[in-house]
């Protein structure tokens, strides 16, 4: 049996903001009551998630859920940034269950928060479904590069999951006075716009990510002919 990912990956951390979240994050770990748990803080992720997705969908006929959105995008940050921090602080990690429950339900949020956008009228489905697409196609690849070539991805050009939030934010924000843009003489959906620039950047991730790993495979386990 493979040796399980969990245990031996590095953890590749290439975001502009990761050496300063990572201080900020074992900081707050450290000041956090005992009574909170690592769980507890996944399960506050998920929720905010969940809360995010409900937000945009609600956003079509209440503007004001935008301010939700927000909100939850930086609880989400929280729970799901702090939970794997304060289990390494506290020295009480669950590998197994914390890889696989963390990045399921990343893949179950993401989903929510997708759907959000797509039934919330700022982003057409078409461009809702390409980006979901992209984002599991991308999350596929992350993981299986993480059992088989003991690395784990958390960042691709500079961008990671809290840069990603952090646009997220500054694009929800914006719907409030532009939630069209306009582009070679044509008018879009400004969530149109980001979300085509999203998947066809997460489907360029994948490309370039996974002809590099299976070059490193191949020269890895070189096809070996019989004499």
């Amino acid at each position: 049996m493979a040796t399980p990912a969990y245990r031996d990956a590095t953890r590749l951390q290439t975001s502009v903001l990761a050496a300063a979240e990572k201080r900020l994050l074992i900081s707050m770990a450290r000041r956090l009551p005992a009574w909170v748990t690592s769980d507890q803080l996944t399960l506050l992720g998920t929720l905010a998630m969940v809360g995010a997705g409900a937000g945009y969908w609600l956003s079509a006929r209440y503007p004001w859920a935008l301010l939700l959105v927000v909100a939850c995008l930086g609880l989400n940050w929280f729970g799901d940034s702090l939970d794997g921090t304060l289990a390494r602080v506290r020295d009480c990690q669950r590998p197994r269950y914390g890889y696989y429950v963390d990045h399921i339900l990343d893949t179950v949020g993401a989903l929510f928060v997708v759907a959000g956008l797509g039934l919330s009228g700022h982003m057409t489905p078409i461009v809702a479904a390409a980006v979901l697409a992209a984002y599991y196609m991308l999350s596929i690849e992350v993981f299986l590069a993480a059992s088989v070539l003991k690395t784990f991805r958390m960042g691709f050009f500079g961008f990671g999951p809290t840069e990603l939030r952090i646009l997220l934010a500054i694009g929800t924000l914006s719907l409030f006075n532009h939630a069209r843009v306009g582009i070679a003489g044509r008018t879009f959906l400004l969530f149109d716009v980001g979300g085509a620039i999203a998947a066809a950047g997460m489907a360029l991730f994948f490309l370039v990510s996974a002809a590099r790993n299976a070059r490193a495979l191949y020269r890895e386990e070189p096809l070996i002919r019989a004499s």
